[in-house]
C-alpha cells in the first residue's frame, strides 16, 4: 500500500530539535546531532512537525509501504549506528510494543557475528533503561508524553469475575492516547482489537461508561461537530480496519443530531476499506439512558 511518512534531509538538518516536541507520536529524536525518525511504526505521516523546522529539512513523502515489518526497519537502521538502534529499541520498549521489540532482538542476536555493532551492549542498555520522561525532568524529550502511545496491563484482580462488585469503579481503559487526532492506527495494541469509537460527551452522560462500553475494547474519541480535520479521522478509521485489522467496531453517540456525524464517518470508512467488519451503533440519551443499540 502507499502511505505518507516523514522524510528528513540530513544535509539541511542542524539538529536544533525544534521538531521533537511537535511530533505527537514521539517518533523523532535528535541522534548524533541530527533529527532522526526512530520508528516508522509511530509516524502517522500527518506532518505536525513540518512547520517547526527552521531549516525546512522535513517533508512528507508518499511511498509504497508494506505492512510494518520490524526486521526490515532494523536492517535499515544498522548502518546508521548503535545510538539510533538503542533509541529505536527503547522507543519500542517504552510504548509497550513488545512483539516488535522481540522481533528486533531476535534478529540482532541471530546475526550478531555479521553486524558491525555491539549487540550485547545495545540489548543491555535498552534492558536497563528508564521509561521516556523519567530520565530527565521538564520538556517533552522524544515527544510529548501526553500523547505517547502506551498499552496498559491490568492487575490480575481486575480480571477476576468475583472482584467486579468490589472494584466496579476501576478504569477499563486499555491504552493511551484516545483522542482521534493523537492515536496511531499502526500501534500494536490495535491489532485485531474490538474498537470503540465514542463521541466525547458520551462518557459524561452514561454513568457506567467504562464497565458498559470500554471493557474489553480499545477506545478512540472524537466530536463530529467541533473537531477539525475530520478527513484525517476518516483516513485513520480506514487504516484501523485495513492495516490493524480490527475485529469489530462499536460506535457510541449521543441522541443529539450533530452526533450522527460520527456514525457517518464510521460508515464511510467501512465502505471505503478493503476489509469488512461488523459495526454496532449505540445511542445514549442526554440523561444517560441507552436509547438504541443495533448492528448496522
Amino acid at each position: 500500500m502507499i502511505r505518507e511518512i516523514v522524510k528528513i534531509d540530513e544535509e539541511l538538518c542542524d539538529g536544533c530539535g525544534e521538531c521533537i516536541p511537535n511530533c505527537h507520536e514521539g517518533a523523532l529524536q535528535v541522534i548524533d546531532g541530527k533529527a532522526r525518525l526512530i520508528s516508522e511504526l509511530m509516524c502517522d505521516g500527518l506532518g505536525a512537525c513540518l512547520g517547526h523546522c527552521p531549516q525546512g529539512a522535513i517533508e512528507i513523502e508518499k511511498r509504497e509501504a508494506e505492512e510494518y515489518d520490524e526486521v526490515t526497519v532494523i536492517k535499515q537502521m544498522i548502518p546508521k549506528g548503535e545510538n539510533l538502534l538503542i533509541a529505536h529499541l527503547k522507543h519500542l520498549k517504552d510504548h509497550g510494543e513488545t512483539g516488535f521489540l522481540q522481533d528486533a532482538v531476535r534478529y540482532l542476536k541471530a546475526n550478531e557475528e555479521d553486524l558491525d555493532v555491539n549487540v550485547s551492549a545495545i540489548i543491555s542498555e535498552v534492558h536497563n533503561s528508564k521509561p521516556e520522561g523519567q530520565e530527565q525532568s521538564g520538556g517533552c524529550g522524544g515527544g510529548c508524553p501526553g500523547s505517547a502511545p502506551v498499552s496498559f496491563e491490568k492487575p490480575a484482580f481486575m480480571m477476576a469475575p468475583e472482584a467486579t462488585a468490589t472494584h466496579s469503579g476501576e478504569s477499563e481503559l486499555q491504552q493511551w492516547p484516545v483522542q482521534m487526532h493523537l492515536i496511531n492506527p499502526a500501534a500494536g495494541y490495535f491489532q485485531g482489537a474490538d474498537l470503540l469509537v465514542a463521541a466525547d460527551c458520551a462518557a459524561f452522560a452514561h454513568g457506567s461508561f467504562h464497565q458498559t462500553f470500554i471493557k474489553g475494547k480499545k477506545l478512540v474519541i472524537a466530536c463530529p461537530k467541533l473537531d477539525e480535520g475530520k478527513s484525517i479521522y476518516l483516513e485513520k478509521l480506514i487504516r484501523l480496519i485495513d492495516e490493524s485489522k480490527v475485529n469489530t467496531v462499536t460506535v457510541v453517540i449521543m441522541e443529539v443530531p450533530c452526533c450522527g456525524g460520527l456514525s457517518q464517518l464510521v460508515k464511510m470508512a467501512t465502505e471505503r476499506a478493503s476489509r469488512k467488519v461488523p459495526v454496532k451503533e449505540i445511542v445514549v440519551g442526554i440523561r444517560g439512558d441507552v436509547l438504541a443499540e443495533e448492528w448496522v
